[in-house]
C-alpha cells in the first residue's frame, strides 16, 4: 500500500477486521494490530514466531491516549513532555481498564508504551483511532526492517499489507526507559541516547544487557537483531574470508564485500546504515558467514549501536 489516503483507508479498513499491516516509523517498520484484540495480537507472535513472554510496544497518537493506557510516575512524565512523540518508550504500571489484550504485557503488570514522531504512523494512528500494539515488522530475533522491502522479504504470506513508507529516518528501535518507584532505568539503549535522557531526567541506571527468560520489555533478550552470519566485533580488518563493516574513514581492507557505517564517523548516519548495510552483508554469498564490524565508539548514539551490534553476535 502506497503512503496515500487510499492506502491509509484501506490499512483502517484492515486493522479493524482483526489484520495485520506493517508501518513505517521513525526508527524501524513496525507491525500493527488492534491492542484491544487478543486474536489480532496473537497473530503478531504467529507472524514473528515471537516468544509468547516477551511484552510488545503499544503506540498511540498523543499524551491523553498514553495516560489513559499507564500510569505515568513524575519522572516519566518528564521524560514524555521532553521526547514524545519520538524514539523513546516508556514502561509503566498498566491502567486498570484500560482495554489493552493482555497478550501485549506477556503477564506483567506494566505496558510499554510509546508515541512516534514519523508523519505516516501518527496519520495511520489518528485515522484508527485506537492504540496500535506494532514490534518490529520482522521474524523474532533477526534484523530489523528499516524498508518495505525488508518487511516484504521476511513476512509476505504471514501479515495482510505493508505501508511503503520509504525508508526509516531513525534506524534503530526506540529506547525503553522503565521505572523503579520514580528511579529512571534504561530497559534498551536507542533513538534517544542515556546523555539525553539524564540532561532531563539526572542520573538514569542503565541495566545493560540481561539474560531474562521473561523480559520486562522489548528488545532485551541477548540473541537479538540477528544476521544468519557470525558477527566478529572490534576488529582491525577482516580476515580472509570474512565480509567488513567499517566505520570512520575506511583506506581498502582486503574484502571485496564490504560497507560503511559512515565514513565520517557520524554516529547518527551509522545508526540510520546499520540493520540495512548487515542485510546486505548477509545475504552475499561470497564470503565464509563471517562479518568483521569496525570498533563502535561508546558514547551517545554509539551505545545503542554497540548494544545491537553485541547482540547480534550472541550466541544462539
Amino acid at each position: 500500500m502506497g503512503a496515500t489516503d487510499r492506502g491509509l483507508r484501506a490499512a483502517v479498513y484492515l486493522l479493524r477486521g482483526g489484520g495485520l499491516v506493517a508501518f513505517p516509523t521513525e526508527t524501524v517498520y513496525g507491525l500493527g494490530a488492534d491492542a484491544r484484540d487478543e486474536r489480532a495480537v496473537a497473530r503478531i507472535y504467529r507472524a514473528k514466531g515471537r516468544p509468547a513472554q516477551n511484552p510488545l510496544i503499544v503506540h498511540v497518537p498523543d499524551m491523553a491516549a498514553a495516560e489513559t493506557l499507564i500510569d505515568l510516575p513524575a519522572k516519566g512524565r518528564v521524560a514524555a513532555r521532553a521526547f514524545w512523540p519520538g524514539p523513546l518508550t516508556i514502561v509503566a504500571p498498566a491502567r486498570a481498564r484500560a482495554g489493552i489484550a493482555d497478550i501485549c504485557r506477556a503477564g506483567k503488570s506494566t505496558l510499554a508504551v510509546r508515541i512516534p514522531a514519523a508523519p505516516l504512523a501518527l496519520d495511520l494512528l489518528r485515522a484508527f483511532d485506537g492504540p496500535l500494539a506494532a514490534p518490529s515488522a520482522n521474524v523474532s530475533g533477526k534484523v530489523s526492517p528499516t524498508s518495505a522491502d525488508h518487511v516484504m522479504e521476511e513476512l509476505t504470506g504471514r501479515i495482510d499489507g505493508v505501508i511503503d513508507g520509504g525508508d526509516c529516518a531513525v534506524g534503530l528501535e526506540s529506547t525503553i526507559l522503565g521505572f523503579e518507584g520514580d528511579q529512571p532505568v534504561l530497559l534498551r539503549p536507542g533513538g534517544v541516547t542515556l546523555e539525553a535522557l539524564e540532561a532531563v531526567l539526572g542520573p538514569v541506571r542503565a541495566l545493560g544487557i540481561v539474560e531474562n527468560a521473561a523480559p520486562d520489555a522489548p528488545g532485551q533478550m541477548s540473541s537479538h537483531y540477528a544476521p544468519g552470519a557470525v558477527l566478529r566485533l572490534n576488529a582491525d580488518a577482516p580476515r580472509l574470508g570474512e565480509a567488513w563493516l567499517g566505520f570512520g574513514p575506511d583506506p581498502e581492507r582486503g574484502s571485496a564485500i564490504s560497507r560503511n557505517l559512515s565514513l565520517t564517523g557520524s554516529l547518527e548516519e551509522a545508526a540510520t546504515n546499520l540493520f540495512a548495510h548487515l542485510r546486505m552483508l548477509d545475504e552475499s554469498l561470497d564470503y565464509k558467514g563471517i562479518i568483521a564490524v569496525a570498533p563502535i565508539p561508546a558514547e551517545g548514539l554509539g551505545h545503542a549501536l554497540n548494544d545491537r551490534l553485541t547482540r547480534a553476535a550472541a550466541p544462539r
